[in-house]
């Protein structure tokens, strides 16, 4: 029975160690974690302009490491990551956020946000003309 526990347990580890280097470490799983995060918040926030019929905005600040969807939902991105917003001058709130507007028709004045930690990058897109969310694994170009 004790063979049997041990054996278990060592099977378990190798299987996290595993994962873990699949997934670049707990570094690659925040980085994953947090990217999906902001891609379900976009897609609620491009749900709610459609189901209300008036535009929404998402909010993004990358010094600050925060963002703001629509609905007073608000999240803070982790320290370790670097965060990068492109996207349409229009849509910003205030110098220095990045922000992307959900119009009714689904549509959006687009934009992407990457996170990045060393090598590893995801990043989110959002289409200006259908306002479709993906989420695409990147790397960070060497210097």
């Amino acid at each position: 029975m004790l063979e049997t526990l041990l054996v278990l347990v060592l099977i378990a580890a190798a299987g996290i160690l595993a994962a873990m280097v699949f997934t670049g470490g707990m570094d690659g799983m925040r980085l994953r974690s947090e990217s999906k995060e902001i891609a379900a918040q976009l897609r609620y926030t491009r749900a709610r302009a459609i189901a209300t019929g008036q535009p929404q905005r998402f909010r993004i600040d990358p010094r600050a490491h925060a963002w703001e969807a629509a609905g007073d939902r608000r999240g803070d991105i982790d320290d370790s990551l670097s965060v990068r917003f492109t996207g349409a001058r229009e849509a910003q709130a205030r110098a220095g956020e990045g922000g992307v507007l959900f119009f009714p028709d689904g549509g959006s004045t687009g934009g992407r946000i990457t996170l990045s930690a060393g090598t590893a990058a995801w990043s989110v897109d959002v289409a200006w003309l259908t306002g479709e969310t993906r989420l695409l694994r990147d790397e960070v170009p060497a210097p």
